[in-house]
């Protein structure tokens, strides 16, 4: 029993494991289990004390990067702003109301002309809750007429709190127009709102816009410290106290799908801020960045909706483990117009955060994480040289109007569309286990009263940013699919020339299946053809022109090209694919043959069924014109 209790575990190395981690590998080198990012960083298979960062003490403190609060949420909880869709201002009354009794605890909404009609409407419809509740509203280009209303509404105007705020360079980015004289009016309202309403965040710097464009962390992180710099320095070339000015800013990202990353991009934001503060001498006390964070609509899908739950699950929790003050939280049904259920669903969300998974009462759960605080202090670092990019090109105005921010952004757009067409980025629901038997509604376009309302002659023109979303391709090839089943009266449809026993042919079958589903396509399988009779009678019988033949190698060699000659001279007309890919010297030998394009796992998806599609739609249009 002594020896027992004496025993003790071996010390291992970094060695022992990367030596014990090939030997799974099967030969392969440990540097294979690195990946890339979108940021140009290189993540590790494994993060041990070696790469320890020197970080504070405790959150509030040094850089800031561990919260901006020393007890976090436990003093200072973050605040549940869903932002409430509605119809009217009747509605709108009643979901405030009926929020704020069942967990949301700030006042976020939409702002449009309706609810500023008159000084009576606005007190109808928010009563006393600016007294008991913070805002959290993105007042657009509609800021100077909120921060009027508010001004002029019964109350106490210095007691209200939150932020009502808005940022003119995501809207120049956004309507491809800048409007200098907007800026200078904006910038006048800022400085009055700081005298009547002194409470109150007004100025937002809004990087979600550049986000919505394909941005990666690094441009997200680089524009934020860029607009920031430029509002800072502006606001106080208008005499306003620097104290005065970093109360009013307010920092808005939306949280993608990679959790480590996003989590790390809230806490590398507060380490830039903290840095650009220092250098205009700001009191600590000011320096704290304050974010209001939303769960990313470029991640969100139209078709599989209740994926968007899980979605926005992750995201949400990685801004709250971030830091954030603010968070709204899609509906999963968002896109096409959130329900009851699901808009309660996404508040309630934020509850079990707080209640069940006890994230206000863990102090910076993430806070010496090895990978997370590697991850943050590499991404501060690379964040800081964008900033700076930006600021030598002549600051945030001039990357606009030159295109060089479009341009930058664009090209990290085209790496996750190719990553996406390609299926090495899953989109589940959309780009894989796509549901072909699920019809998606119609996607509500976003229109918001007064985006910017200016005179066209004064602005300069650039170029916009568009907003996207990563699923948006493959939803409108399943739109067509659903346009040719509505007009043919059955499905797009490949037929699939299943070569020998069903063990040889079964898993490039089911890959097949889940590729042609990407695109609304079905897949109609031949089973087991062992004659060149059995293909003539299948392919005779289907009304498609486009088949896939679908094997082993080996059945491939011993009468696939058999089989494909054969069909290719009793059908000229068909289209023929081969499932996989074939070793180089076999490939001209099958294009010869009739093979069209080899179908394999790093194939183009949305290329090759967009093409599929395209042909369909023609030929139908022949077929219904003659």
């Amino acid at each position: 029993m002594d020896n027992f209790r004496n025993q003790t575990f071996p010390l291992k190395t970094t060695e022992d494991w990367a030596s014990k981690a090939e030997e799974s590998l099967k030969g392969k080198s440990i540097e294979t289990l690195k990946s890339s990012t979108y940021e140009n960083i290189i993540l590790k298979p494994l993060y041990s004390r070696q790469d320890n960062q020197k970080v504070p003490d405790y959150p509030g403190g040094s850089d800031f990067r561990r919260g901006i609060d020393p007890l976090g949420y436990v003093t200072n909880d973050w605040k549940v702003a869903q932002r409430i869709s509605y119809h009217s201002i009747d509605e709108l009354k009643e979901k405030l109301h009926g929020g704020v009794e069942k967990g949301q605890t700030a006042l976020s909404f939409e702002v449009s002309e309706s609810l500023i009609e008159s000084k009576e409407t606005i007190n109808q419809l928010l009563g006393d809750l600016p007294s008991a509740f913070p805002f959290a509203v993105n007042g657009r280009g509609m800021l100077s007429t909120w921060l009027a209303a508010l001004v002029a509404r019964e109350g106490s105007p210095n007691q209200v709190s939150g932020y009502v705020a808005s940022d003119p360079l995501s809207l120049f980015a956004k309507d491809g127009f800048i409007a200098e004289d907007f800026l200078e009016g904006w910038m006048d309202d800022i400085k009055l709102a700081n005298e009547k309403l002194p409470k109150l965040r007004t100025v937002l710097i809004n990087t979600s816009t550049y986000h919505q464009g394909g941005a990666n962390a690094v441009q997200e992180l680089g524009i934020a410290a860029a607009t920031g710099t430029f509002y800072l320095q502006s606001l106080l070339d208008r005499d306003m106290k620097l104290e005065d000015v970093l109360g009013k800013m307010i920092f808005q990202f939306s949280i993608g799908s990679n959790f480590f990353m996003e989590l790390a991009k809230m806490r590398a934001a507060r380490i830039l801020w903290n840095k650009i503060t220092q250098v205009y001498e700001a009191d600590p006390k000011d320096r704290g960045m304050h974010i209001t964070a939303e769960t990313s609509s470029y991640t969100k899908t139209v078709y599989d909706p209740y994926v968007n739950l899980l979605r926005a699950g992750n995201e949400g929790f990685a801004a709250v483990v971030g830091g954030v003050q603010y968070l709204h939280i899609t509906p999963f049904d968002a896109l096409t117009g959130s329900s009851q259920l699901s808009e309660r669903i996404a508040r309630n969300t934020q509850n079990i955060l707080k209640d069940e998974a006890h994230l206000r009462t863990i102090v910076d759960p993430a806070g010496g994480s090895w990978y997370i605080e590697s991850l943050t202090t590499e991404l501060a670092e690379k964040a800081w040289q964008y900033f700076q990019q930006i600021e030598a090109k002549g600051g945030m105005l001039e990357v606009l109007k030159s295109g060089w921010l479009q341009d930058e952004i664009e090209s990290v757009q085209i790496k996750r569309e190719k990553d996406a067409f390609t299926r090495k980025q899953s989109i589940v629901g959309t780009n894989v286990y796509s549901n072909l038997a699920e019809v998606a509604g119609q996607v509500i376009e976003q229109t918001f009263d007064k985006h910017l309302c200016v005179d066209s002659a004064n602005t300069i023109k650039i170029r916009t940013i568009k907003q996207t979303r990563l699923s948006e391709p493959f939803e409108k090839l399943r739109k067509i699919s659903e346009e040719i089943e509505s007009e043919s009266g059955s499905k797009p449809q490949i037929g699939m020339i299943c070569l020998g026993e069903l063990k040889y042919y079964k898993p490039r079958l089911d890959f097949m299946r889940g590729f042609a589903a990407a695109g609304g396509i079905e897949t109609v399988d031949s089973g087991s053809i062992t004659s060149l009779e059995s293909a003539k009678q299948f392919v005779l019988r289907k009304d498609t022109k486009y088949f896939c033949l679908c094997g082993s190698n080996d059945q491939y060699e011993s009468f696939g090209h058999e089989i494909l000659s054969m069909l290719n001279r009793e059908f000229p007309n068909r289209t023929f694919y081969l499932a996989g890919l074939p070793d180089k010297e076999l490939q001209t030998k099958w294009a010869n043959e009739g093979i069209r394009q080899f179908i394999h796992i790093k194939s183009n998806c949305y290329e090759i069924l967009s093409t599929i599609l395209s042909e369909m739609e023609v030929a139908l249009n022949e077929r219904t014109q003659a």
